[in-house]
């Protein structure tokens, strides 16, 4: 099995480990952190919420690595876009740790509140509402917009270099484009976990797991592995 190949696999399983990670961690955190009295059930739940922000840590670990596994071959089509793709990869790796951070503090208010005095809870209240809408916020910039900028460079760099088929590279670009209307609407107001965001991210949620199978199962295409490997050789004479 030559390193392309190997390339292709592992890229495709943190694909899949980032997609996995990342739902989990709203199976085990979604009803707690949704309740009307979350402080109570986070500190009566800490357990499942730092096994969903672990999930997290795992998510944006994957995703921060799969365009360092990328990049040797995407350099050799275009290495500015390639960059670009580390770059908005990496960023939304931070937004992830960021969101991974504001409900363990959660975990800490929680523990306050459930020993404060009737006055005193009204200030933690206040808190928890404040890390609750960072983490939308996180979730509209992080997740939404930095994820679709760096899928349309993915998408686009694929779509260039003929590296899978190309019908999988316009349905990334289109998913893509719908994530970040979505997050668009996300910064306008509208609810970043509403029917409506829901829908618009599902083209690009299936296309990444499609991918993800079809990067094991096939691997990247050899002639245009060739061919990129060709505008390399011609570059250094």
């Amino acid at each position: 099995m030559n390193s392309n190949r190997k390339t292709a696999i592992i890229v495709g399983v943190l694909f899949i480990i980032a997609t996995v990670a990342g739902v989990l961690s709203l199976v085990f955190m979604g009803s707690i952190l949704n309740a009307p009295d979350y402080l109570t059930k986070v500190s009566a739940n800490e357990n499942q919420i730092i096994i969903g922000a672990l999930l997290v840590l795992i998510m944006g670990v994957s995703v921060a690595s799969i365009p360092f596994m990328m990049f040797p071959i995407f350099k050799k089509h275009n290495e500015a876009l390639a960059l670009g793709y580390v770059v908005f990869r990496v960023l939304e790796a931070a937004t992830n740790f960021a969101g991974a951070i504001s409900w363990l503090l959660l975990i800490t208010l929680s523990r306050g509140f459930v020993k404060a005095v009737a006055p005193d809870a009204s200030y933690f209240q206040t808190l928890g509402t404040l890390l609750l809408e960072a983490g939308d916020w996180i979730h509209v910039l992080g997740v939404m917009i930095v994820f679709s900028l760096g899928a349309l460079i993915l998408n686009y760099l694929l779509y260039q270099s003929k590296l899978i088929p190309r019908f999988i590279s316009v349905w990334g670009l289109i998913g893509a484009t719908l994530l970040l209307a979505a997050g668009l609407l996300g910064m306008f107001g509208h609810s970043p976990f509403s029917t409506i965001s829901t829908f618009l991210a599902i083209p690009i949620a299936v296309n990444e797991m499609f991918l993800a199978v079809w990067l094991i199962v096939k691997g990247f295409n050899p002639s245009a592995i060739a061919s990129g490997s060709a505008k390399t050789d011609t570059n250094k004479v």
